[in-house]
This record gives C-alpha cells, sequence and structure tokens, in this order.
C-alpha cells in the first residue's frame, strides 16, 4: 500500500470511539531495510493547528484493524 492511498483518512480509535487525527498531520516510522511503515506518529497540536505541544503519539501498524475509503480504524486500549 502506497502513502498517497491512506493520505487525507481520519484516525479512529474502535476501542473508545475517539478520533486521533487524520493522516497527512502524522509522520511515518519506516523501517529502512524493507520500505514497510512500522508506526504512525500523530502530533499534537494547539492553537488551531498552528503550534505543536506534548508528547506525540505512536500507533503501531499492527493496531490498524481497517482502512476504508474515508477512515482508518485502529484497536488499542490505551489511547
Amino acid at each position: 500500500m502506497r502513502y498517497n492511498n491512506i493520505s487525507g483518512k481520519e484516525i479512529v480509535n474502535i476501542t473508545h470511539g475517539t478520533r486521533l487525527g487524520v493522516l497527512g498531520q502524522t509522520d511515518l516510522q519506516i523501517n529502512e531495510k524493507t520500505g514497510q511503515i512500522e508506526s504512525l506518529i500523530i502530533a499534537n497540536y494547539k492553537w488551531l493547528g498552528l503550534k505543536k505541544e506534548g508528547a506525540e503519539t505512536i500507533i503501531e501498524w499492527s493496531s490498524i484493524k481497517k482502512i476504508g475509503e474515508d477512515m482508518i480504524m485502529i484497536e488499542t486500549p490505551y489511547l
């Protein structure tokens, strides 16, 4: 799967029903040897998305349960 196929999709935690962000406002952690995505890193924004604040949220690729047309559904109890 290519990044442009998943870019712009909303990330939702199905365990808690919370919205975590939109892919495109995130960074990716990529394995340098295989080129595979290992995790999504979501920055915490303040002031209408203009300023980063606090710790980043890291979502392991294995937490992703479904990638739909509009959203990426993850399942994790700690977010």
